[in-house]
């Protein structure tokens, strides 16, 4: 559907895009997911044509639009701040992309997507009258009315209360999936970015770090810059010391080191998840802290044979059963999932402060 090759942008001396290569598959949904400034936003934004680019084409069913404007793309876009016009009602504000209709015609369209997504109601309401995820909704109706060839979603939830995010990230979804429209979403939230899309291209200093499906992302990241952003991570400073065993301080780690040799320094990653508290465990720790966070409990341990201070999650039911026993300062045992360890290259910058 979209063919994105070699795509980059500089703003003044700052490289923000760096050869960007991206294909987008008729009706899927892809998200980019990163930290502040790694360049997402302005890929979003040279696909829907508000920006250009110093090299590379983009590609739209095999014509190059690279050199189109954004009205000649007719691409239906819907920005984190909804840019809904004030002194219009939900309706008025849907018909305003349907000028080449008439009146009838727009009028019966915006009745119709305000229907699909819930304010079939609320049509004569003015923005003010309508709550952020209503307002959020008549944007994302305003963005489908014309039939667009692609959705962009410029951090369409990030403005809503939790609550209200969660409900509508599922309600965008399964109307995308209704359609079978094509859509490009950008988040810098991990939960939205995984919950909602079929691939996650998760961006690192301008350049695209890993792109796979939610659950491979999480389960196999490609770097540590992945794997830190996608999700909690403990990590520690190791040294691979034979096949397929790590030394971390005083203790030795399984784990599949078959793309180092012996000898090598390397960052080992450990979600908490991964960890679990076990009579026969390998590793001592003392529990340092608990935390309640709803769904889960957060397990602070300090592991001297490790030299640092673990984190380990359990589902908040099975912690509750085990709460009359488990008291700050108490001994435990863990032991980490089979293959849960991730190994990574030691940066030379934390080599030197070793």
């Amino acid at each position: 559907m979209l063919q994105i090759e070699q795509l980059s942008k500089r703003f003044g001396t700052q490289t923000v895009l760096r050869g960007i290569d991206l294909t987008l598959a008729a009706g899927e949904f892809v998200s980019l997911l990163g930290p502040s400034g790694c360049g997402k936003t302005t890929l979003l934004r040279l696909v829907c044509g508000i920006e250009t680019a110093e090299r590379g084409r983009l590609l739209l069913q095999g014509q190059d639009i690279t050199r189109w404007s954004a009205a000649q793309r007719r691409f239906g876009v819907v920005f984190q701040s909804y840019a809904l016009f004030p002194n219009m009602t939900a309706r008025e504000n849907v018909c305003y992309g349907l000028q080449a209709l008439s009146r009838r015609e727009a009028q019966a369209r915006a009745d119709e997507m305000l229907a699909l997504v819930g304010l079939g109601e609320q049509a004569h309401k003015f923005p003010a009258q309508l709550s952020g995820g209503q307002q959020q909704r008549v944007a994302l109706a305003r963005a489908l009315a014309p039939q667009p060839r692609l959705l962009l979603l410029d951090e369409p939830l990030s403005a809503l209360d939790a609550q209200v995010r969660q409900g509508l990230r599922s309600e965008i979804r399964r109307l995308q999936q209704r359609l079978g429209i094509t859509t490009l979403m950008v988040t810098h939230d991990q939960d939205e970015a995984l919950a909602m899309s079929d691939r996650v291209v998760l961006m690192h200093e301008g350049r695209i770090a890993q792109q796979d499906r939610p659950q491979a992302l999480y389960e196999r990241p490609a770097s540590r810059e992945v794997a830190g952003f996608v999700g909690r991570m403990n990590w520690l400073e190791g040294l691979v010391v034979a096949e397929n065993r790590v030394r971390v301080g005083t203790a030795l780690l399984d784990a599949d080191t078959c793309a180092y040799k012996t000898g090598s320094p390397v960052l080992l990653g450990l979600r908490p998840e991964a960890l679990r508290l076990h009579a026969q465990g390998d590793l001592a720790v003392l529990l340092s802290e608990l935390v309640f966070q709803g769904p889960w409990t957060r397990l602070l341990l300090r592991c001297e044979a490790l030299q640092t201070e673990l984190e380990l999650e359990l589902p908040s039911e099975q912690a509750a059963a085990l709460q009359p026993r488990l008291e700050c300062g108490m001994p435990l045992r863990i032991a980490a999932a089979p293959g849960a360890i991730h190994l990574f290259e030691l940066p030379l910058s934390m080599r030197r402060a070793a």
